[in-house]
């Protein structure tokens, strides 16, 4: 009976060696080949590692067409590793169509976890994590990419981008153009190495910063945009409060909460639990 092999997803380092997991180091030594984004870019990286196995490009414009060959290597028992320039594979990176293809033959797929760009820059922005919304890169064009912008103009989840040195403030530019100088929005560059950089500001201040200094424009970024009920909420006065509580029983919770939600910027769902409570207290 012929075992198929399993394709291994591997994270690699996004900058700081030490990321590189004993777990990836050991399983890119064992596998039969490493599929790689770039053979060029990942050689020197698994030099000092001592993984010296058999290495073949996969990217964006050969994915379709190697992928019925690593899927016969496969059924025939031979494992294989799936590798990004940095960080972990298919995020914002090639693969999905390969590991796809995998699960219609009933081929193993693994993750071996680590590093990833998107979620150590969520985890230290300061931003809401519990929901979000990831959308890659952000169009190269200024047209195309306000238009994307646009999708998350009244979004009640974060928003994740991956943004070039290249276009770094020109994305800035169009995002304060739809959003407006104050929404909330963190960027993060350079993450695990020596000039890593984290700030959250209002938009028009990291505008400021990143055009007070070339060099804070450097390296590759992940843009976080806060969601639009931070930007929007204000506080639960006591006024505001007296009014919910004369107008309590004379229109529906649902009605009433969004009314007063929208009229003074506050979250609906706080303004509508704290409607029903008072009701429940008072009827």
């Amino acid at each position: 009976m012929q075992y198929k092999g399993t394709l291994y997803i591997v994270s690699t380092p996004i900058g700081n060696l030490q990321d590189f997991t004993p777990r990836a180091i050991e399983t890119l030594q064992q596998v039969d080949l490493i599929l790689c984004e770039d053979t060029r870019h990942s050689s020197p990286l698994f030099q000092q590692f001592a993984i010296k196995k058999p290495l073949m490009a996969f990217h964006d414009h050969n994915e379709k067409q190697t992928a019925a060959k690593i899927i016969t290597m496969l059924l025939e028992g031979q494992n294989i590793a799936l590798v990004s320039d940095a960080g972990t594979p298919l995020i914002s990176d090639p693969g999905y169509y390969l590991t796809s293809l995998c699960h219609e033959q009933n081929i193993k797929v693994s993750p071996v976890p680590g590093a990833s760009a998107l979620i150590a820059a969520l985890s230290a922005s300061g931003l809401p994590s519990d929901t979000f919304t990831f959308y890659g890169f952000l169009p190269a064009k200024s047209k195309q990419r306000k238009e994307k912008i646009k999708q998350i103009k009244d979004s009640s989840a974060t928003s994740i981008f991956y943004e070039s040195t290249h276009r770094i403030i020109e994305s800035i530019t169009d995002l304060i153009e739809v959003l407006g100088n104050e929404r909330v929005v963190c960027i993060a560059r350079e993450l695990t190495k020596q000039f890593e950089t984290i700030k959250t500001a209002q938009a028009q201040q990291i505008l400021a910063y990143l055009q007070e200094n070339h060099d804070h424009t450097r390296g590759e970024f992940v843009v976080i945009v806060a969601p639009n009920e931070l930007q929007e909420q204000a506080s639960f006065t006591p006024e505001i409060a007296e009014l919910l509580h004369e107008l309590a029983f004379s229109l529906p919770p649902k009605e009433l909460a969004k009314s007063i939600a929208q009229a003074f910027k506050l979250n609906k769902t706080e303004v509508y639990n704290y409607l029903i409570n008072y009701k429940n207290l008072h009827e």
